[in-house]
């Protein structure tokens, strides 16, 4: 039988090594080439060496027919040069935002220390809270590259008052997440400062990295921004006339994250399906407008498993994007408890339960179902807002319910308190409930939802049962992935070792993949499997991936 299907091997040195065990041990090495080779009945492997195209005289025992060959492959080759030159980082790994802190700045100087960006999840906070995060950013990483959240609320005057909050701090990257549509405050912040260098290089100092899983927002993103919307804003004095006409030039966003099946604000998008999509409208665009760089495409939303990491940039992602296990890192601004709850999930233990930001219109947030009965007790005020025009038509029965099992507090009360929430929040909100009971009744049950959020985030053993957690299937993943390895254990978690893991992993699993396909049309295939075992990465200690990646 003729074995020299692919042409010869010749090693370097020694001949190649026998045995799985072997092949394992190659296919881990990352930082050098895999030569799976035939020999004296037996597969082998070999890292040093030189292929030779098939020669029918070659004839010396010192070359070995070739079965299959895989590349060496770095972390920073993953993604796209572009996306991580433009951010200044290393690996094309963001660490999403999560709202009221959550996503901190330990959590983001822990990225931007590890050679990735973090974006700090300022959703939900008041101005003054957001105005502390940026001056201890501005002072404890100045040279290092983070960004800012930005959730579209609906709310224009709120949504402005923290645009010029970042403008007035010099934040020059925003995440902006959940919108339903292009609004003038994030045109504005997109705008300001644009200009024309002499050599005729337009220079947008603002960066938005929008975050959707629709079609028809992405759209809007990744187009220049509407004449219509320019106009007002310089109307309103709020851009040149110059900055204007270059905005025509620009697309909205400067780069793009597919939200696949995420934690929080999701629509349940399979990102096999989306990511796609996303890639194909993005060329599309790019092509019409003919912009001077192409926006890039990343992944989120699934995002917890070397695998999943491999199968995202072997789809075209330009970059991945994490969020629900970063809540389970020790950098995360969640409770302890929380973060030991997450660390028991599996894939099926979420569940879709009423948003608190968007409760009127009915938009769900996935979130953890198991130890809370925040989905429960969140649907069913959802289903009583529905069904009654104040809080004065709800029966007594009803009423009672509410206060003992779901507020353990009076609904006086609890107005009471809500006022003093969005007094300095966001005073508009009880102005539109003045002469309005549903939107009175509608404020309160947000405040039981807002405040379900903050009491995981601190903590409280009181309210445990109500405890709102953000999180999608990727944590089960995750927690499947780590079982039985030190990373099982919440405390353990430490930001840069989670995150260096996957994308090592994802270079294994790369690998084994590239000989497996190597294999699979050759008639020795049969003698020459390569288990899913082979190639298998558990999380190691970071100080074990410095010593791989350095040498």
């Amino acid at each position: 039988m003729h074995l020299h299907l692919n042409g010869y091997f010749k090693p370097s040195q020694n001949r190649p090594e026998v045995g799985m065990q072997a092949i394992h041990k190659a296919i881990f090495n990352a930082l050098k080439p895999v030569f799976i080779v035939y020999g004296n009945g037996s597969p082998g492997v070999s890292q040093d060496g030189k292929i030779i195209t098939y020669d029918a005289n070659i004839k010396d025992s010192d070359h070995y027919p070739l079965l299959s060959y895989a590349p060496p492959i770095h972390p920073e080759n993953l993604g796209n040069s572009a996306f991580k030159s433009r951010y200044g980082i290393k690996y094309p790994y963001v660490a999403g935002a999560m709202a009221h802190g959550i996503s901190s700045v330990e959590l983001v100087k822990a990225a931007a220390n590890a050679g990735m960006i973090g974006v700090f999840g300022s959703a939900g906070l008041s101005l003054m809270d957001l105005e502390k995060a940026i001056f201890r950013l501005k002072s404890e990483a100045a040279e290092i590259p983070y960004g800012f959240n930005l959730v579209f609320s609906g709310t224009p005057d709120q949504e402005l008052a923290i645009i010029k909050l970042y403008l007035r701090h010099g934040i020059r990257i925003v995440s902006a997440a959940g919108y339903l549509r292009l609004t003038l405050s994030l045109l504005y912040y997109r705008i300001k400062g644009i200009y024309r260098k002499t050599d005729g290089t337009i220079i947008c100092p603002n960066k938005i990295i929008a975050k959707t899983s629709r079609l028809e927002i992405a759209k809007q993103f990744l187009s220049p921004p509407p004449e219509k919307m320019i106009n007002q804003l310089v109307d309103r004095g709020l851009i040149s006339q110059e900055e204007a006409t270059l905005a025509e030039n620009i697309p909205v966003a400067e780069d793009l994250t597919a939200e696949a099946d995420s934690g929080g604000h999701t629509d349940n998008r399979a990102a096999i399906s989306l990511l796609p999509s996303m890639i194909d409208l993005r060329d599309d665009l790019f092509q019409t407008y003919q912009y001077s760089t192409m926006p890039c495409i990343g992944l989120g939303g699934g995002i917890a498993t070397p695998r999943a990491i491999a199968a995202a940039f072997a789809l075209g992602a330009d970059y991945v994007l994490t969020g629900s296990i970063n809540q389970s890192c020790l950098e995360s601004g969640t409770s302890s408890t929380v973060k030991q709850m997450l660390a028991k999930a599996l894939q099926t233990d979420v569940v879709m339960a009423p948003s608190a930001n968007m409760f009127e219109r009915g938009i769900k947030v996935q979130v953890l179902k198991r130890g809370s009965m925040f989905p429960q007790r969140a649907a069913r005020l959802y289903e009583i807002y529905r069904s009654y025009e104040s809080i004065e038509q709800l029966p007594d029965d009803v009423k009672n319910e509410i206060e003992s099992r779901i507020f353990q507090n009076s609904f006086d009360d609890e107005w009471e308190m809500t006022c003093t929430f969005f007094e300095s929040y966001d005073p508009a909100q009880i102005k539109s409930a003045e002469n309005n009971p549903k939107r009175r009744m509608s404020l309160i049950f947000r405040s039981y939802l807002g405040k379900s959020s903050k009491w995981a985030i601190n903590g409280d053993q009181s309210r445990k049962k109500d405890y709102q957690i953000w999180c999608g299937p990727s944590m089960g993943a995750f927690n499947e992935w780590t079982k039985g390895s030190f990373l099982e254990n919440p405390e353990n978690r430490q930001f840069e070792t989670v995150a260096m893991n996957l994308l090592l992993g994802a270079c294994i699993c790369m690998r084994r993949q590239w000989l497996v396909q190597g294999l699979a049309w050759k008639n020795v295939h049969k003698k020459m499997y390569l288990p899913p075992e082979v190639g298998k990465y558990k999380p190691i200690l970071l100080s074990e991936i410095n010593e791989i990646l350095n040498n």
